[in-house]
């Protein structure tokens, strides 16, 4: 509302503005799954997480989500499906998981990471997850134990796939 005449204001911008995606891979091989220790910044340094990243202007969340990949652990690697879930990680910032499978090199903890583990479905419990990490295991479990990624539930849910055309602005 404009102040002086009480009519609704036309010319400012939207307060909901899309927020930036932040994308986290599951990178799945031999049933399973990477997990990543955080090394910085200090409030989460020594927790675990998916790697990933921050989307830039212009890239799908599956483009994203392997330049990350290669940048946080030099692989090359596939997104596959979008998991279930949407998590605000602070205001403008939202995480969304996607299956990934790694398509060459072996992974190691080139950015923001110091150690690196490779978890089975009954072992995903092992280790400190990130809160909103935590809140996507059941949905890594499942991927684990139903022993495949591609075509996957969150597909079947109308989740987008790699394929889709998603843009992440």
């Amino acid at each position: 509302m404009d102040a002086t005449t009480g009519t609704p204001r036309t010319d400012t911008p939207d307060t909901r503005a899309t927020p930036r995606i932040v994308v986290g891979g599951a990178l799945v091989r031999d049933g399973r799954v990477l997990a990543a220790r955080r090394s910085a910044p200090e409030a989460v340094a020594g927790r675990w997480e998916f790697p990933g990243g921050k989307a830039e202007p212009g890239e799908t969340e599956a483009q994203a989500l392997e330049r990350e990949l290669l940048e946080e652990l030099g692989v090359r690697a596939r997104a596959l499906t979008r998991l279930p879930g949407a998590w605000a990680v602070r205001p403008g910032l939202e995480l969304r998981f996607w299956a990934a499978e790694l398509l060459a090199g072996e992974p190691r903890a080139l950015e923001d990471h110091d150690a690196l583990r490779w978890l089975g479905p009954d072992e995903l419990d092992t280790v400190d997850w990130i809160d909103h990490d935590r809140d996507v295991l059941p949905h890594v479990a499942r991927l684990l134990t139903e022993g495949g990624t591609e075509g996957g539930t969150a597909a079947a849910d109308g989740i987008p796939t790699a394929g889709d055309a998603q843009s992440a602005e």
